[in-house]
């Protein structure tokens, strides 16, 4: 009995390990450290000198910089599944581009640091970036003041990345908003994640309390009508802003969510993948009615969701489970009306490619309260963005202008 025994203890050992090796690399792909890109493919290979400034006596001195170690995500990149490989590289390399001039209005810079509790050190801040337009506001605005609108940016992503690729400052300058875009600090998540699988965030805690703080003294610092605030974002951002609009659901005219998560459940970095690719049908209702026990008034939350067909990271049955969430949340009835309509895709080879989509619209009265958009061949990008960027697809529809065209139609009585 005893060498039956000592095989099957060292199986067990066997097994602990790899569940263990498995666990640690699929949090690199998700988590880990921002990988190299990958090296352009082609018949001639040239090979990149990178350098870095070192200061000597006072003069900037050229030195090569030291071959660093290829992150243990890389090679899982390579060998994982297609739905894995978009954590470790970007959609595409970026490509050089010629810097389109910025919108004329103000770039501000500033955070928010919540003041400390009675005997406890200053906690966390929040870093943010604010545009405002610098067209004059119209009658309505200069009596009520500016909406507002909040972008959150995806992982790997700075807000001002996030403000390039969409456009929204030129649209909103065009529209006369004011945009808000905190930025998540890299000494909270490594590659600027928000942590939208954590309980205790999804509570209304942690970031949500940061952004809400931030919104807040925006609103007080500038001339914001405060029946006019939105909340949009993308991946991360998308699961992050809808946490917010969830527990602070008085404060948010309409919510828009660019190929994100459903709410409610992850709650660790593994269970935050699977979120990803296989959504949670287990936790899709119980999430909102948990929501709703909390706040038994919880208004009516009008909401735009986008999702690439083509993506592989956050996979379309987030979407479908969103779709379930917004209908519960807002109570909308079984006969609620829902209109359909599909737009073709752009002429093959054209100079402003689109790519085909569906609209559904979920009507109760007069009000759209949920507007589905799903696009085929998009993957997970911001669609109609500026594809120079990481994460941004050149092809319409224009995410920033069906975000902004939506919002418009709303205001928080």
């Amino acid at each position: 009995m005893v060498k039956p025994a000592t095989k099957w203890l060292r199986g067990l050992l066997r097994v602990g390990k790899a569940q263990q090796r498995t666990a640690t690399k699929l949090a690199q792909v998700l988590f880990g450290p921002v990988s190299a890109k990958l090296k352009p493919r082609g018949k001639v290979r040239v090979k990149a000198v990178s350098k870095s400034i070192v200061k000597t006596a006072g003069k900037a001195v050229a030195k090569p910089a030291k071959p660093r170690a290829k992150p243990a995500g890389d090679a899982l990149a390579r060998s994982a599944a297609p739905a894995l490989a978009p954590f470790a590289t970007p959609l595409s390399p970026p490509r050089a581009r010629k810097r389109p001039a910025p919108a004329p209005g103000k770039w501000l810079a500033a955070h928010y640091a919540p003041l400390p509790e009675l005997g406890q050190l200053p906690g966390r801040r929040l870093s943010y970036f604010l545009y405002l337009p610098d067209k004059p506001p119209n009658a309505v605005m200069s009596r009520r003041g500016r909406p507002l609108l909040v972008m959150l940016h995806g992982c790997e992503q700075s807000a001002t990345q996030f403000a390039e690729g969409t456009r929204m400052n030129r649209l909103a300058e065009r529209k006369g908003y004011a945009v808000l875009y905190p930025q998540q600090s890299m000494r909270s998540h490594a590659r600027r994640c928000w942590k939208w699988y954590d309980r205790l965030t999804q509570e209304g805690g942690g970031d949500a309390r940061l952004i809400v703080g931030a919104i807040e003294q925006v609103a007080a610092r500038h001339a914001i009508d405060r029946a006019r605030i939105y909340i949009c974002g993308i991946s991360a951002g998308a699961g992050m802003a809808h946490i917010v609009a969830l527990n602070h659901p008085q404060l948010f005219a309409a919510l828009g969510l660019h190929s994100g998560p459903v709410f409610g459940a992850g709650h660790n970095l593994i269970g935050a993948l699977n979120v990803m690719q296989h959504g949670a049908a287990a936790r899709m209702d119980a999430a909102i009615d948990e929501v709703l026990a909390r706040q038994p008034a919880f208004p009516r939350l009008p909401t735009l969701l986008l999702q690439g067909l083509s993506d592989k990271v956050v996979r379309p049955v987030n979407q479908a489970q969103l779709v379930r969430q917004s209908l519960r949340v807002n109570r909308m009835p079984a006969d609620t009306l829902v209109t359909a309509q599909r737009l073709p895709a752009g002429a093959a080879g054209s100079r402003n490619p689109a790519h085909a989509y569906a609209l559904h619209d979920y009507q109760v009265g007069k009000d759209v309260l949920l507007r589905v958009a799903q696009i085929e061949h998009l993957e997970h990008a911001w669609s109609g963005g500026d594809a120079s960027l990481p994460f941004n697809d050149k092809a319409r529809p224009d995410a920033s202008k069906m975000l902004l065209d939506f919002f418009a139609r709303h205001r928080r009585a």
